[in-house]
Formats: structure tokens, sequence, C-alpha cells
């Protein structure tokens, strides 16, 4: 299944980049929640947010792709590996997403040296940065990653000795 949802991120991040890139300028706004949310159309050269735009292309190109190329090893190596450390449907699905939107901005850093980014949240005059749906995989993935490290886990017979855990 982590296949499936990594596969299903790749696909509907190129597709919406795609559909921006070719559909809007960069002077186009499309009001989704009038006062709070719009589509608009920004190429970022640098890493989440912005950071790192102003630095040496060439260096920043690399620092960025190296990362991002460490990340996706890490992650399949994390999901497909023989560790069951990462077993937990909760955390695979977490890892899925994440494989999925590094793929996604990693194919635009390498293909086109900018990330596409589209989604725009704000109110009055405060904005967040501009991001897509690479971003927002990633940051859904990260927090499933990270409830499933809070979530309580169930003791297993072995934990107490052979002997059943009691539940309440």
């Amino acid at each position: 299944m982590p296949l499936v949802f990594t596969l299903l991120v790749i696909i509907g991040d190129r597709s919406s980049k795609l559909f921006i890139q070719h559909n809007m300028s960069g002077f186009d706004v499309i009001p989704v929640i009038p006062g709070w949310l719009r589509i608009i159309h920004t190429e970022n050269p640098g890493a989440a947010f912005g950071m790192l735009a102003e630095g040496n292309p060439f260096l920043r190109s690399a620092v960025l792709i190296g990362v991002s190329a460490l990340v996706l090893i890490f992650v399949a190596s994390a999901l497909w590996g023989r560790s069951g450390s990462f077993s937990a449907p909760l955390t695979r699905l977490g890892l899925a997403l994440i494989l999925g939107g590094a793929i996604g901005n990693l194919y635009d850093r390498v293909a086109h040296g900018t990330v596409t980014d589209f989604i725009e949240v704000f109110h009055g005059t405060w904005s967040f940065p501009a991001f897509n749906v690479a971003d927002s995989a990633i940051t859904v993935g990260a927090a499933f990653l990270l409830l499933d490290m809070l979530r309580p886990k169930r003791k297993s017979v072995e934990d107490h000795g052979g002997q059943p855990c009691s539940q309440g």
C-alpha cells in the first residue's frame, strides 16, 4: 500500500503543477475562500518557505538536491527495508506521503531549478508562504509520524514474560 499512496501523491503533485504552469501567469490570482485562501503561481528557487532562495544558485541546488536524495534513500529504506521498526500502518502511510512529496519536489528542482508553489493561505496583511501538493503531503506525513510516535503502544505478550497483558 505505501507504493500506491506514494504514486498518488506524485501524480497529484505533477498534474496540479503542470496545470498551474500552463494556465496561470505570475500575476493571476484565483480566490478560493475570499480573504483566506487563493491560488497563485510562484516559482520557488529555495527550500521550504523560500529559505536559501537568495544564495548561490549552484550551491543551493547541490545542497537541496543532495538533502532530498538522502531523505528519499532513508524513507525508501524505512518502507521497504528488512527492519520491522516501521511496520505500524500510520507510520507507513506517513513515510509514503513524505516519499511522494519529496519525489515531487525533487523532480521540479532537477528538471526546472525551481519548485512550483500555488496554494496561498492569508488574512489581511498576513500571508503564509505559498506551497503545493508535495509540501502538503510531506507535512501530513510528518504529522502522521508524530502522532504514531506519541500514541501509547500496546505491550505484546513477549513484553509480559509470556503472559497476556491486561487492558484497562
